[in-house]
């Protein structure tokens, strides 16, 4: 039988800063460049990162077009009530890197969303499982719909889970 705790025993709190920019300069920026321009531009920090990125701690570590590699901090904020990184961060890592990856073939004037997605998870993570490495590949792009698959290694090397994804591929309305 385990003892409740009070509040006041649960230890100080802790806190982690998210700070992000205007993600219309970045959607903004993005109208003018291909796919591939647009991401090695925020890469490159020439267009800010979607907010995203950083409430997940994802950064960009390599692109080529078709395919892309994200890292990902872990830290304990991101766990769930069992204390292992919750899923739902993994599937964004993967729904991320299978976006992007399709994003990397597209055109100027043309954007992508997910149509599905699915994940296996293969092992728990937990914050010393990290960094995480994620890499998305386009299996089949399409003017219509894309197809794209992702895997997270940990900092071991392991896969710790899988990805594949449809998305749907169109024009971006003009305002």
């Amino acid at each position: 039988m385990t003892a409740e705790l009070a509040a006041d025993d649960w230890g100080l709190p802790r806190s982690r800063t998210v700070t992000w920019h205007d993600p219309a300069i970045t959607a903004l920026g993005a109208l003018e460049r291909s796919g591939l321009e647009t991401m090695q531009a925020i890469r490159d920090g020439e267009l800010p990162a979607p907010p995203i990125a950083h409430l997940m701690q994802f950064d960009i570590v390599d692109l080529a077009e078709g395919r892309v590699e994200f890292s990902c901090v872990l830290d304990e904020s991101v766990y769930n009530p069992i204390g292992v990184v919750h899923g739902g961060l993994v599937c964004t890592l993967l729904d991320t890197v299978a976006g992007c990856a399709v994003h990397t073939t597209l055109p100027q004037g043309v954007a992508y969303t997910s149509i599905e997605l699915k994940v296996n998870y293969l092992r728990a993570v937990h914050a010393g499982s990290g960094p995480l490495t994620a890499v998305g590949t386009v299996v089949k792009p399409g003017r219509r719909v894309a197809f794209a698959e992702g895997e997270v290694r940990d900092s071991a090397g392991r896969v710790v889970a899988t990805a594949s994804s449809s998305l749907l591929v169109f024009p971006i309305p003009e305002a």
